[in-house]
């Protein structure tokens, strides 16, 4: 479909679009330069906090608190929703006095949150509330208040939610990276959070958690004939072999690749010994390391093998892209 109509201006669906997105941008970017004392107060009253965060709303701020609530457990400040109108039905029993309750509500006027708010304050629990109203009831009763107010919606009459829930999203996603600094909070501990997913694979595996130990990793001598080598990469079912010298020591892999490029270079290989062709000084991997680093060794340098090698420089197991593969790190 074309974007411009036969008046050259583009069709109305795309300009009532660019309108929303438009007003929704400066909305946000009018978030930062309100930011201030409100803002410290409320990150300072979480990370002193003994018990968790409950993020509370009604309507369209409901859905925000739910996603705001989920971002916060996933970046090391453990929170939990609740609807504010099934808190006054009973589900306030959830909060204790060392929780904090945040708050949201465009006017700042709404019923059932005001009917909460003496309840948190009379057991000594603190209030943090999300409004487009610094003067409304809800932010004057509020420990801590986030000014998320907008000059307009962006739906045309003015009535539908969408820059004031835009920006009430904008200021938890703000809160929660802010909280996330402050704790220290990193990758491996987002990790923790996300253990069933990709993300979690590629930052909780190492190595040792995949790889094949030694005793399942094929080795010959230096002066084994290629032949010889041959069954012994075929028996391995890795593609390779570990070469070790006289000493005992690993010194070499000897490849799939490796055995083309012998064929053509040197032809009859049958009385070669494997030491004259294989890879010396390979790419190797320590068994702690994770294993999305593992898959980077690989692309970077076009390998499918890496010999795995422990602290004394010993050979401890090895690990090939298709045991990355069965641990879905890739």
């Amino acid at each position: 479909m074309s974007q411009t109509g036969a008046s050259g201006k583009p069709p109305r669906p795309i300009e009532m679009a660019r309108r929303v997105l438009q007003i929704e941008a400066q909305a946000i970017s009018a978030l930062g330069e309100r930011l201030g004392d409100g803002f410290l107060c409320a990150v300072e009253l979480i990370l002193a906090c003994r018990g968790r965060v409950i993020v509370c709303g009604l309507g369209k701020s409901g859905h925000i608190g739910r996603k705001i609530a989920a971002t916060l457990s996933s970046t090391g400040t453990p929170a939990y929703f609740v609807h504010a109108a099934e808190a006054v039905h009973g589900d306030l029993g959830m909060i204790t006095r060392n929780d904090i309750l945040i708050a949201i509500s465009n006017s700042g006027e709404n019923d059932e949150l005001l009917t909460i708010v003496p309840l948190i304050k009379r057991q000594g629990g603190s209030l943090i509330a999300v409004t487009g109203n610094p003067t409304s009831t809800l932010a004057q009763e509020a420990d801590a208040h986030l000014d998320a107010g907008v000059k307009e919606e962006a739906c045309p009459l003015n009535l539908a939610p969408t820059a004031s829930t835009t920006a009430a999203l904008a200021l938890g996603d703000a809160l929660a990276v802010a909280l996330l600094d402050a704790r220290g909070f990193g990758t491996e501990d987002f990790a923790r959070s996300h253990p069933g997913g990709a993300l979690g694979r590629r930052l909780l595996t190492h190595i040792s958690d995949v790889m094949r130990p030694l005793l399942n990793v094929p080795t010959v001598a230096e002066d084994l004939p290629i032949v010889d080598a041959l069954a012994a990469i075929s028996g391995g079912g890795m593609g390779m072999v570990a070469v070790y010298d006289e000493k005992g020591m690993t010194s070499g892999i000897f490849t799939d690749g490796d055995l083309r490029r012998a064929m053509q270079k040197i032809g009859d290989l049958r009385t070669t010994p494997v030491g004259q062709v294989m890879t010396r000084h390979p790419r190797t991997i320590a068994p702690g390391r994770l294993a999305a680093e593992g898959v980077q060794l690989m692309d970077e340098y076009k390998i499918t093998q890496l010999l795995v090698i422990d602290g004394d420089g010993r050979l401890c197991g090895a690990v090939t892209m298709h045991d990355l593969f069965r641990a879905k790190v890739i």
